[in-house]
């Protein structure tokens, strides 16, 4: 379908309200690339009244996807503030606190009486959702925040700086949003004020849309662990789920190859002791359980900021600790269990058997749990994501150490 020139469209195309509610609806649930494709054969009015529904953060991401022409024009055609605030926003990184500001628009002189402000925020709140008014002076810095039952209690004669609060809390746009929500944690406004570093006031941010836009990168994690890019959503087209999905399948299988190289090193050791065989998925799966343990535990403190610069060292010690008292204990049963086995197939090494699944499951664990702190810290070292497809990088590494240490102890020990 054609794109219909700016300000032109089919009748159906105007801006009714729940045409807006379901276009809406519809770009929340699909990814920017999806979502920009949904919206632009609309008109540029209608296009507007949605991207103003939808958090700003989406607001950006679908901008960036349209033709740089129709971009500028949906700015143009949207109310100044806002268009203003969507180019503002622009310029700020993904993940942060910029990306998702709305454009403040009761702000006032100190100077102004209470009777004033509240003719003034009739027109404003006709067209807007207000929860606070702001008060900045002449160049634009924040002096203070005004809330609404001051303003219901005051006198009209009263100036807005004798019943503002002073010094008011505010964050800055370039801030992280998950460094925004430790700020905010304990405060719980429904606003807060965004402000450069010179104090002037930039934007504001709603508290539900820092905590929808933080939620939705917690949920992304996981997926991006498994090669599951974050634009995909229950709505993504499956040819497009194909392209995001199967260069990692791709990855994985070659990654798999390498685990079974080492089986395939080892595999006279396995035709001579074919009761190995039975161990290797039981220390795999062990192995690879303690790994993801250490991966959740480390992408959590990332996510979070609990895992300062220097604090790496401390992680894989205390990881491979752990590793090595969990690979004890499930060693016991894995080497009791691989006894018996032994014993009840007439095996004359029964016990070197029993010894080396305890000594391989220890190996695994302990080479798995650093495994789970490494492979993130690698993945941000080298600028990329610590989340993504770290799962199966884990995978690799943990399958390699603890088959190639029950087959390599193994050929070892029972010559």
């Amino acid at each position: 379908m054609m794109n219909p020139p700016d300000g032109a469209g089919p009748a159906a195309d105007e801006p009714r309200g729940d045409l807006v509610e379901e276009l809406a609806a519809q770009v929340t649930a699909n990814g920017p690339v999806e979502a920009a494709r949904l919206l632009e054969p609309h008109r540029d009015e209608v296009i507007v009244r949605v991207l103003q529904a939808v958090n700003p953060s989406t607001v950006q991401d679908v901008l960036d996807e349209l033709p740089p022409g129709r971009r500028q024009a949906l700015i143009a055609a949207a109310p100044v503030a806002c268009g203003r605030q969507w180019l503002r926003n622009q310029s700020f990184p993904e993940n942060s606190v910029g990306r998702l500001m709305n454009p403040p628009m009761a702000v006032f002189r100190p100077d102004l009486t209470v009777g004033a402000t509240i003719e003034q925020l009739r027109d404003i709140v006709k067209a807007v959702f207000v929860t606070y008014g702001y008060v900045t002076d002449a160049d634009g810095r924040l002096r203070g925040v005004v809330v609404m039952r001051e303003l219901l209690f005051a006198a009209k004669d009263t100036r807005l700086e004798a019943i503002m609060i002073r010094e008011p809390f505010f964050l800055q746009p370039g801030m992280a949003v998950v460094d925004a929500m430790k700020l905010v944690l304990k405060r719980h406004y429904p606003e807060y004020p965004v402000c450069d570093a010179a104090g002037r006031l930039v934007g504001i941010v709603r508290g539900e849309v820092m905590f929808e836009a933080q939620a939705f990168e917690l949920s992304a994690q996981a997926g991006s662990m498994v090669g599951v890019e974050r634009e995909e959503r229950l709505a993504t087209p499956w040819v497009r789920s194909l392209r995001f999905r199967h260069p990692w399948l791709q990855l994985n299988l070659l990654t798999a190859f390498v685990a079974g190289g080492v089986v395939g090193i080892f595999q006279h050791t396995i035709d001579h002791l074919v009761i190995l065989a039975v161990f290797l998925p039981v220390l795999a799966g062990q192995a690879g359980n303690t790994g993801c343990q250490a991966l959740a535990v480390t992408l959590r403190g990332m996510t979070l900021g609990d895992l300062q610069p220097g604090g790496e060292r401390r992680l894989i010690l205390k990881e491979a600790v752990l590793g090595l008292l969990n690979g004890a204990l499930v060693g016991v049963t894995a080497g009791l269990a691989m006894l018996a086995l032994a014993l009840m197939e007439g095996n004359p090494q029964a016990v070197t058997l029993g010894l080396i699944v305890l000594l391989a499951m220890i190996g695994g664990c302990v080479i798995s749990g650093i495994s789970g702190v490494l492979v993130p810290l690698a993945l941000k070292r080298f600028g990329a994501d610590p989340a993504t497809a770290s799962s199966i990088f884990l995978t690799t590494s943990t399958d390699v150490a603890s088959m190639g240490l029950l087959l390599g102890l193994a050929a070892l020990l029972t010559q």
